[in-house]
């Protein structure tokens, strides 16, 4: 009973929570590592720090959307009013990665494509964005009404894959053997994991 008590009570608590001020609130970040990066406060490559950073960010965002389905599931905590602005937070977050890669890094064109095509963790990396692209593009009532609810869950499933892609990009970025990397790959296949075990039974009061 005194769970239930709690799950309502925080639940209630999130209803009066706004979703649209996480917008700005993601966009600091960004700006903040810009800021350190133009100071000296991101080390002797600063746009290494910037580049790994937003993409990491971009990852751990994905994660919590992954879990926003599991903990309604299993403990009842109703976070569905976020997902969206995690999802479209974590989009930009990787724009802004690929942007770094792309202005800051690579900077001749000629050889972006060539890493896209022979560096493997490059092409995995852009697969994942790839799959990210008309999620964001759809992630809108008008697209939720045109695809209809069935068609646009479908379409957005695509995000257990980009995420997957993106822990593997990731994996294979590191040099030598980090747990920290594995650890994202593992909590993303085990979030995945629990949408197929069954539904716990409520007790009756």
């Amino acid at each position: 009973m005194l769970r239930g008590v709690m799950r309502d009570r925080i639940n209630g608590a999130l209803r009066r929570v706004p979703a649209w001020p996480f917008y700005p609130l993601a966009a600091l970040y960004p700006a903040w590592l810009f800021y350190r990066g133009l100071t000296g406060g991101l080390g002797v490559d600063p746009v290494k720090a910037m580049e790994h950073a937003m993409g990491e960010a971009a990852l751990q965002l994905l994660v919590l959307g992954l879990a926003i389905t599991p903990l309604r599931r299993f403990a009842g905590i109703n976070l569905l009013k976020f997902r969206r602005a995690l999802g479209l937070a974590a989009f930009f977050y990787v724009c802004v990665h690929l942007l770094v890669w792309l202005v800051l890094d690579v900077q001749i064109p000629a050889q972006i494509w060539a890493d896209i095509l022979k560096r493997p963790y490059i092409t995995i990396g852009m697969a994942g964005f790839a799959l990210l692209v008309p999620l964001a593009i759809t992630s809108n009532n008008r697209s939720v009404r045109r695809l209809g609810p069935a068609g646009w869950r479908r379409l957005h499933r695509l995000t257990y894959a980009a995420a997957i892609l993106g822990a593997v990009h990731f994996l294979m970025l590191v040099k030598g053997f980090q747990m920290e990397p594995i650890l994202y790959l593992a909590a993303i296949l085990a979030l995945l994991g629990m949408r197929l075990a069954p539904k716990p039974q409520r007790k009756a009061a």
